[in-house]
């Protein structure tokens, strides 16, 4: 069979070529024309037969074996190995904040899982009742449910989940049901879970920094008492335990202040946004000199703290979602643990 007669390639649409060559195979096995076991042309053979470069072609046979749609046997060549996860799945993709790096796992999420499914997005603001809304809206509704669980209790503090939220997790069907970003939960069964370990996490970044951390006279945390979108207290318990195993002098506050007082020494570590353009407001103002006089540690990374140089320690985000996608997609389950970086840039 000529395969690439099959394929469905526009030069005048802005969908790069490579994921075309994705997609047309995807869809042509969804309606039988390729079949399971079924040999494909070789990279440079499609690229002469398309009309493409080497390249291009070598790039959409990546994604496809990622995808563990098309393998290749050593001497032999490319063979259809999958035809029954075409069908598209539909997924309810549920988050507590739209903030930077949330998007991000999301935007991972849909470009690795590509033209397979249907995601709906919804936004729950560590709300209970608004979570229990949008499930109880779309309950029996969908394929799979990727649910990042973060709460907060009357007073405002982060919690993981609730007795409502907990019976109603339960009542999802445990091969359609994906936690992520949170392993707190008191879900039993063999369900993927995607996860940070907070406590673990800054602990063990922190550590790798310890050569430059320890040149600092005292280590502040500002961690939010009270705030819209609450932050595990295990961020905070795992600074704590850094603190204490290196001896280091250390302060917790609820915020930046204004007229912070700010010794030659210091180091902080802030988790909002907020909090760090107030501090460096505040350095800037004080003439003093980030890296020398006093260091910045932020919480999450983004392409701004890239570029202005800010020290951060980070889950990676894109690892969080592009390896959700993939556990759905080869029907896999169990617990992954994102990683999580200390990367070292002109703050510290």
């Amino acid at each position: 069979m000529e395969i690439h007669k099959f394929l469905k390639i526009d030069e005048d649409s802005r969908i790069p070529k490579y994921q075309q060559i994705v997609n047309s195979i995807i869809d042509n096995i969804s309606i039988g024309n390729f079949k399971i076991d079924q040999k494909i042309p070789s990279i440079n053979r499609l690229s002469e037969e398309v009309n493409l470069s080497r390249d291009t072609v070598e790039k959409a046979y990546k994604i496809l074996k990622e995808r563990n749609i098309i393998i290749s046997i050593r001497g032999k060549g490319f063979y259809i190995s999958r035809t029954k996860l075409i069908k598209k799945l539909n997924i309810l993709f549920l988050i507590n904040k739209l903030s930077w790096y949330k998007m991000e796992i999301y935007h991972a999420f849909i470009n690795s899982i590509g033209t397979n499914a249907y995601i709906d997005l919804n936004i729950y603001h560590c709300d209970e009742s608004l979570f229990l809304n949008i499930l109880n809206k779309h309950k029996k509704a969908y394929d799979y449910y990727a649910i990042m669980p973060h709460f907060k209790n009357k007073d405002n503090q982060h919690t993981s989940t609730t007795t409502a939220v907990t019976q109603a997790l339960n009542k999802i069907p445990k091969n359609k049901l994906i936690i992520m970003d949170n392993m707190k939960i008191p879900i039993r069964n063999n369900i993927i879970t995607v996860y940070e370990d907070y406590e673990k996490d800054i602990f063990g970044a922190l550590n790798e920094g310890i050569s430059k951390i320890s040149k600092y006279k005292k280590i502040i945390l500002i961690y939010p008492k009270k705030t819209i979108y609450p932050y595990p207290k295990r961020i905070k318990k795992g600074f704590i335990k850094f603190c204490s195993k290196h001896n280091l002098d250390f302060e917790i506050l609820d915020k930046v202040y204004n007229d912070m007082v700010l010794l030659k020494g210091d180091l902080f570590i802030t988790i909002e946004e907020d909090d760090l353009i107030s501090l460096m407001e505040q350095i800037i103002e004080k003439e003093l000199v980030l890296g020398e006089d006093l260091g910045i540690i932020s919480y999450n990374d983004t392409p701004l703290k890239a570029l202005l140089g800010i020290t951060v320690i980070s889950t990676d985000f894109k690892i969080m979602g592009k390896k959700t996608s993939e556990m759905i997609l080869n029907n896999q389950k169990g617990k992954f643990k994102v990683p999580f970086y200390f990367i070292d840039r002109e703050s510290l």
